[in-house]
């Protein structure tokens, strides 16, 4: 692993958490100080638009950025929280450019490398946190558009693997996918009644 550069401070966050179906996406991002990005806030607070058209700026702009992941089957073997943390240390050993410092979203902090900080609603407050958000948003977002088209009928794309009341009715209709997280409640409970 290269050695850390002290100028450098990056940002990550992850979504899906709650989600039924799909990965845990993390992303990290060192922005720019030269490359002023406007409109940067928490990905919750933006429409798909804007998110979309704010990710390709991130990308463009920033020093560097990563993504990582943890897959369903690994968020069922060793619970969301150590999945997100694992998606973190991913997309920080995927990152080409090592920062000193790296805030978090949250109150837990990964296992990485470099010092940092966990902050709650970092992803508010930070912009390079407010940056991960939206790209891991986006990322996220376009792996359920392709897994609505693998498993027709669920309506992955509307409600992006979250447990609303559409997705619990399809998935007694329809059944349990490899994408849904075997563990979580709505589907566990399904198969203990299929089982």
């Amino acid at each position: 692993m290269s050695s850390c550069n002290s100028r450098l401070t990056a940002g990550i966050d992850e979504v899906g958490r709650g989600c039924l179906a799909g990965a845990v996406v993390a992303a990290i991002v060192i922005l720019d100080p030269d490359a002023r990005i406007d409109g940067i806030t928490d990905s919750k607070k933006l429409t798909p638009r804007r998110r979309e058209d704010l990710a390709r700026q991130i990308k463009d702009r920033s020093v560097a950025w990563a993504i990582g992941r943890a897959e369903p089957g690994e968020i069922d073997q060793i619970n969301i929280l150590q999945a997100s943390l694992l998606a973190m240390c991913r997309a920080y050993d995927a990152l080409a450019v090592r920062p000193e410092w790296v805030n978090v979203d949250g109150n837990r902090f990964p296992h990485l490398p470099c010092n940092g900080e966990a902050i709650v609603g970092g992803d508010l407050s930070i912009p390079e946190i407010s940056a991960a958000s939206i790209l891991a948003k986006v990322w996220r977002d376009a792996e359920m558009e392709i897994l609505d088209a693998l498993y027709p009928g669920y309506g992955f794309a509307m409600h992006k693997g979250y447990p609303t009341p559409s997705h619990k009715a399809k998935l007694i209709e329809l059944g349990v996918t490899p994408m849904h997280r075997r563990t979580f409640a709505p589907v566990s409970k399904l198969l203990s009644i299929i089982d």
